[in-house]
C-alpha cells in the first residue's frame, strides 16, 4: 500500500489501543514480522494502514519485507 498523506502514523499506544491488545503481544508482533514498524526513540511508529491490513489479516508481500523489526 502506498503512504498517503492521509495515512496516520501512530505511536506504540495509540497502536496498542487501535489493536486492543496489550504490550508484550504487540512487540511479538512486531518482531515475528507480522505488523511492519519503524523504532523511533523508546518506541516504535507504525502507519495506521499498516495495522488496518493486519487486521485484515493479509501478509506482508515478500518485496515488503526486510524493515527494521
Amino acid at each position: 500500500m502506498l503512504v498517503t498523506e492521509r495515512d496516520p502514523v501512530l505511536t506504540t499506544d495509540e497502536a496498542i489501543e487501535y489493536l486492543k491488545v496489550s504490550k508484550p503481544t504487540f512487540l511479538k508482533y512486531i518482531r515475528l514480522g507480522r505488523i511492519k514498524a519503524i523504532k523511533a526513540g523508546k518506541g516504535w511508529r507504525i502507519l495506521q494502514s499498516e495495522l488496518y491490513r493486519f487486521l485484515k489479516g493479509e501478509e506482508i508481500k515478500e518485496t515488503e519485507q526486510g524493515g527494521e523489526a
